[in-house]
């Protein structure tokens, strides 16, 4: 029986083959994933500005005064 496995290649192919295997899905996967995160990172994934972070760009950018600054942001935290 070991004969007619040998002569059509089976042994020998078994350890390239299952090697090739787990290597494929390996790459497969951690490809997926990699385009994924590249993709988050592009646009598709970024979230939207808080509302106190948006409030410290307009103060820091000199639309809104220290008061109204310090208004808004005890308004926001409460």
């Amino acid at each position: 029986m070991m004969d007619r496995f040998t002569d059509c290649g089976w042994i020998p192919m078994m350890g390239f083959g299952l090697l090739s295997m787990v290597l494929f899905w390996t790459v497969l996967i951690f490809g997926g994933l990699f385009v994924a995160r590249w993709l988050m990172g592009q646009g598709f994934g970024r979230r939207e500005d808080s509302a106190l972070e948006i409030l410290k760009k307009r103060y820091a950018r000199g639309e809104i005064s220290k008061q109204e600054f310090e208004e808004r942001k005890r308004d926001l935290l409460m």
